[in-house]
């Protein structure tokens, strides 16, 4: 019996990457085509667990006999949601927010599998940034790696700098918790 088809539903080099580090290579990638806005009080854990599934269904329902992972991240500080940060004054506002402070970081995880099973989990990670000057939030910003990040910066870059402190799964402050993931998919019908 051939095994199904492995589908991650996100275009996020990240993750593929991140993938890849634990030997998991996707057959096809499918990006997830959502509204991705908060609904009105929608705290962020609900919404990266909401964005997760709701990214899953909308792939899963057009290959309903493969493994589809599906995956949201979102960046917190208490019930306040930080941007994907879009533009070079989105990511100094999330920096100036992040200095000095702690702050979540929310990784829904939705895995279909065939026989329209559905496994969801959300994880969450602790990052404390160290107290951010201005001129060290204006080279962040001119270096541009915030840029089309959840929360305005990269941990696996240059932002690693300005971090003094983590709890919790470093992969998912990347975009991907590798151990939950990887449990999730074991034993999926012949995947890892």
């Amino acid at each position: 019996m051939t095994p199904p088809i492995f589908i991650l539903a996100s275009s996020s080099p990240r993750r593929l990457s991140l993938l890849a580090d634990i030997g998991i290579k996707p057959d096809k990638i499918l990006p997830a085509d959502i509204d991705e806005t908060p609904q009105p009080t929608e705290l962020p854990r609900h919404l990266a667990q909401r964005l997760a599934r709701e990214k899953l269904e909308a792939i899963a329902k057009r290959n309903p006999d493969a493994i589809v992972l599906a995956a949201d991240t979102v960046v917190a500080v208490g019930r306040r949601i930080l941007p994907k940060a879009e533009t070079a004054g989105e990511v100094r506002d999330c920096l100036k927010l992040l200095s000095g402070r702690r702050h979540h970081v929310y990784t829904g995880v939705a895995v279909h599998v065939p026989g329209n099973k559905i496994r969801e989990r959300v994880v969450d990670s602790i990052v404390a940034f160290n107290t951010l000057m201005p001129q060290d939030i204006e080279s962040y910003v001119t270096s541009g790696e915030g840029m089309g990040k959840a929360g305005g910066y990269a941990i696996q870059g240059k932002a690693a700098a300005y971090i003094r402190f983590i709890s919790g799964s470093y992969s998912n402050i990347v975009g991907l918790p590798l151990f939950e993931v990887a449990q999730m998919l074991r034993n999926c019908n012949g995947r890892k």
